[in-house]
């Protein structure tokens, strides 16, 4: 079992940089690259919130289930 993290996906689907988004999202460069790499271990809802709506998307945009 696997969560895929396709933050990636999403930023290049609205054209933004990792840059771009943690300037407008308020988080560190550092911890969106470990979310972006599937290195995190968990995510709070609120930065999750804040992520989706910069990306104007659904949080099952970005997180994938993988069995």
């Amino acid at each position: 079992m696997a969560i895929i993290v396709n933050l990636d996906v999403m930023l290049a689907r609205r054209k933004m940089s990792l840059t771009e988004l943690s300037n407008t999202v308020g988080i560190t460069m550092a911890n969106l690259s470990i979310l972006k790499v599937g290195k995190a271990k968990a995510i709070r809802f609120s930065t999750l919130e804040l992520i989706c709506d910069t990306l104007d998307c659904q949080p099952g945009d970005i997180l994938e289930f993988k069995p």
